[in-house]
């Protein structure tokens, strides 16, 4: 175990105190989803007509089936303002005395990665020994990669970093390959070094994902609720991916991606945080015990490239309502390219079907993310657009439902779509310099959701595609803004 120099506790610069600051002030919109629901379910209650036709049946069938996913994570929603409203009551952060610490990044080791490997290892070197004295930092690289040479110099930067090289020989029994892989090798070296302990915990994070003072007070307040809490503790945790502006080399992708923190603070912060995370995980600001890692692995075969999402649903297998959510945010950036986009969600999509499909796993815990991922993938066909072309084709523009309870159904969806990219680029405004939304930016992301709904469900449809083609699948890394 390395230990961490001794570091005084307050924020190093003043942008932290302002960020610190920003976030404890922080909770849920309500408003945001409100107006926009009361909005659409007055209209759609004064526009309806009744329409028993087959446009209509379908279209009551398909823009209902978001429901319960929106239920969920309006649940999610009023959780945390619970949450916040008695943060008072809760142990301040302090450090962690007893508990390790195990930072692992895996990374392709491109040179087109390495820029973001830097800023993020950097960030954690630099942001957590304060609260954590037992800390190291594991860069997990594959034998031979491109940038061997600056990894190695980063680590040579600081004692708390490791290079850990996974040799081209290895192989897992049930042949894993792409990242899972990589993961699986530092789980068995973790165990072959005594290190698969209640006492130690693995954080997961991505090699374009950094941490700030909030990512580690929120985790060590985590782990010292864990050790308070003796045997009824959880194993598992996770918090806020969200997207400094400043880390976005494309404002437009940025802008897509609002959505995304948003995701973290609705479904997953209900589901992972009552114990059940079946939406899946994210492979980032992932905190793990190491001693239950160490009974699941990341052995899921050749054709997992969602690993993260089959960890999460193992886990709700084996240790049923001991997973929580935490405040803390980790700061990633958005794809370079639209292109890129698409191609990032095209291989979620490819995985998370495969997945909804993986008998292996308990249909019990599957059925949630079959229901959110048929949505998904199958967005542009049920797309507004798309909706008024066939009613055009039909020369019948009445798109009401069967029946006018439908009708709140519908507005409950849509609002909750208008809630989530508002929500996530207040989200993403708060963690970049200035904390503040440009006055534009607000007006133009809700005016682009059809445009992002369309690349969305392009990269789900796509993905989807490639499943039903049975193609060999593939792991892609996108290019990683510095």
């Amino acid at each position: 175990m390395t230990s961490a120099p001794i570091q005084e506790r307050a924020p190093a610069t003043r942008r932290d105190a302002k960020l610190v600051q920003r976030h404890a002030e922080w909770k849920p919109g309500v408003l945001p989803f409100l107006l926009p629901f009361l909005l659409l379910a007055g209209f759609g209650l004064w526009s309806f007509k009744p329409n028993p036709t087959p446009l209509g049946w379908t279209l009551s069938v398909v823009w209902s089936l978001p429901g319960v996913g929106v239920m969920v994570g309006l649940q999610g929603a009023l959780l945390i303002r619970r949450r916040l409203r008695k943060s008072h009551e809760m142990v301040p952060p302090t450090p962690v005395e007893e508990d390790f610490l195990i930072v692992l990044v895996p990374t392709i080791g491109r040179h087109d990665t390495y820029p973001a490997l830097e800023r993020s290892v950097l960030s954690y070197v630099e942001h957590l020994p304060p609260y954590f004295p037992l800390l190291r930092v594991d860069v997990l690289t594959e034998e031979g990669c491109e940038a061997a040479a600056q990894i190695d110099a980063l680590a040579a930067m600081n004692p708390l970093i490791r290079v850990v090289t996974v040799p081209k020989a290895y192989e897992t029994a049930n042949g894993t390959r792409f990242k899972a892989r990589a993961n699986h090798y530092a789980h068995e070296l973790r165990i072959d070094e005594g290190e698969a302990l209640d006492d130690v915990w693995v954080l997961h994070m991505d090699d374009d994902t950094g941490v700030g003072p909030d990512t580690a007070a929120s985790v060590a307040q985590f782990v010292n609720r864990q050790r308070r809490a003796g045997d009824e503790g959880k194993h598992m945790a996770q918090g806020i991916l969200a997207y400094p502006r400043e880390n976005a080399v494309n404002r437009f992708t940025w802008l897509a991606d609002a959505v995304r923190p948003a995701d973290d603070i609705a479904r997953f912060r209900a589901l992972t945080g009552l114990g059940t995370p079946v939406a899946g995980v994210h492979g980032e600001l992932l905190l793990l015990r190491a001693s239950v890692e160490a009974t699941i692995g990341w052995d899921f075969g050749p054709k997992a490239i969602v690993e993260d999402a089959q960890l999460a649903l193992t886990f709700c297998r084996m240790y049923p309502g001991r997973s929580d959510w935490f405040n803390g945010r980790c700061y990633g950036a958005s794809p370079a390219t639209t292109r890129d986009f698409v191609k990032q969600r095209e291989r979620w999509a490819w995985g998370l079907v495969a997945l909804c499909f993986n008998r292996t796993v308990p249909f019990r815990y599957r059925w949630f993310l079959l229901l959110c991922v048929a949505t998904w993938v199958f967005g542009p066909l049920q797309h507004v657009a798309t909706v008024l072309f066939v009613a055009w084709l039909i020369g019948d523009f009445n798109t009401s439902p069967v029946a006018q309870t439908v009708v709140i159904m519908w507005a409950l969806n849509f609002a909750y779509v208008i809630w989530t990219y508002w929500e996530g680029l207040r989200l993403n405004a708060l963690v970049s310099a200035n904390g503040r939304r440009r006055w534009w930016e607000p007006i133009v992301v809700l005016g682009l959701i059809p445009v992002f709904s369309v690349m969305e469900g392009l990269g789900g449809l796509r993905g989807l595609f490639k499943f039903v083609k049975r193609e060999e699948n593939k792991f892609v890394v996108i290019a990683k803004p510095a």
